[in-house]
């Protein structure tokens, strides 16, 4: 359990009282009487209650928080709402009314959620505040000192101490499985497009190990070495030919976002297409075009997926977020044959030469459309989705992240 500091603060209260008492002294020097030896006196047990007060222990409280099994350095899913349960034991015999706990929980660069109640130490001046937070969006969160706060019973004064409890989590953003893509097939180009009529990896002839005999394999596929070895049925496991590789543009300039809504779907989008990737064994970059430019090439292990993944639950709007001026730039051009996936509310001139330019290099590119907007005419989604078939660049328009996985070709996840 974590101790609070002690603090000592005198107030204007405080120096009033002190005055009270010196009149009340002169009062008795010069005047002197029954009236005046009683004001002294209660004046005097009033000062020293409230004197005592300071050290009623508050100020050395210990306390533990206690948040539903997450430890510090934990990701959570978004959505995640969290019980807490702060226990807080105040040492010392001084009585104290209430105390009032104050646990606040701060976004990393957003706002600061302030959460407050009461309590009544038991005989043990013991007591504890239980909250439920709101579901919790994308990003890095940590709680703050809590703060123990307790008056007098003529609420004269207040007197208060803190208690260090840090505790960091993230929050991942929000993500839909994606059963299937049945357009994908079709949107890689020679040998990539062969390899991707069907919905698992090809076999080689290289040979990669040995596993159980599967009933239906093929005779020329059993491992007969291995099966008189072991008395068991065993068959030949071969290396597969690696999948199209993909890669995921996440736009992150400001200018192009109405709302942080739009953007949160957004990266929502960006992170179920890398899952999707992820559980069909796909070689994905990503690229995240802003001034903390994030870029990864295909293949990534798990350390790449790992960054990629702490760079969604930080990443923001940024003013230099230009994909279009980007992409363009040679070096970081995917091979002849891939997929470039953007992800973006654009749409215009510029965007359809960036598109074209792609295709003239070789890589195929599909636009993921960011619009959420329900009352978008349905006229300009089908000029914008036309005029990139026109091309051969195929278009989503996402208006909610649940339609991804119907968008797509496949059943909702």
């Amino acid at each position: 359990m974590q101790r609070a500091p002690r603090t000592m603060r005198w107030s204007v209260k405080a120096w009033g009282l002190a005055l009270c008492f010196v009149s009340c002294l002169f009062f008795v020097a010069f005047q002197g009487g029954k009236l005046s030896l009683m004001l002294l006196i209660i004046i005097s047990t009033l000062s020293v209650y409230l004197l005592l007060g300071r050290w009623s222990g508050i100020s050395s409280a210990r306390g533990r928080r206690e948040i539903g099994g997450v430890a510090g350095g934990a990701t959570l899913q978004a959505g995640s709402a969290l019980r807490a349960n702060i226990r807080v034991d105040i040492p010392g015999i001084w009585p104290i009314p209430y105390v009032t706990v104050k646990d606040r929980l701060a976004k990393v660069g957003g706002e600061t959620q302030t959460y407050e109640g009461t309590f009544v130490p038991d005989w043990k001046r013991r007591g504890e505040l239980t909250y439920v937070t709101p579901p919790l969006g994308r990003g890095l969160y940590k709680f703050e000192a809590v703060q123990c706060v307790t008056q007098d019973i003529f609420g004269l004064f207040e007197h208060a101490g803190t208690i260090e409890m840090p505790l960091t989590f993230s929050v991942l953003p929000r993500t839909v499985r994606i059963p299937e893509w049945r357009e994908l097939r079709t949107l890689f180009k020679g040998h990539h497009q062969q390899s991707s009529v069907n919905g698992s990896q090809r076999e080689t002839t290289q040979i990669n190990g040995v596993r159980e005999y599967i009933y239906g394999d093929r005779l020329a596929k059993v491992h007969w070495n291995a099966t008189a070895r072991t008395g068991h049925w065993k068959s030949k496991e071969f290396e597969r030919e690696s999948l199209p590789k993909l890669t995921i543009v996440l736009d992150r300039q400001t200018n192009a976002y109405r709302t942080s809504q739009q953007f949160e779907l957004a990266v929502s989008v960006a992170a179920s297409l890398l899952q999707f990737s992820a559980s069909r064994g796909m070689a994905t970059g990503f690229l995240s075009v802003g001034g903390g430019r994030a870029f990864s090439a295909p293949p990534g292990g798990y350390e790449t997926r790992k960054r990629i993944e702490q760079h969604l639950i930080e990443v923001q709007p940024d003013p230099k977020g230009d994909p279009i001026r980007l992409l363009r730039d040679r070096s970081r051009l995917p091979s002849t044959g891939s997929l470039v996936v953007l992800v973006s509310p654009q749409r215009g001139e510029s965007l359809m030469k960036l598109l074209k330019w792609l295709d003239v290099n070789g890589v195929s590119a599909c636009h993921m459309w960011i619009n959420p907007e329900t009352n978008a005419g349905a006229g300009g989604k089908d000029d914008w989705a036309a005029a990139l078939r026109s091309v051969g660049v195929a278009s989503y328009n996402i208006r909610q992240l649940e339609e991804l996985p119907l968008l797509l070709g496949g059943k909702s996840g």
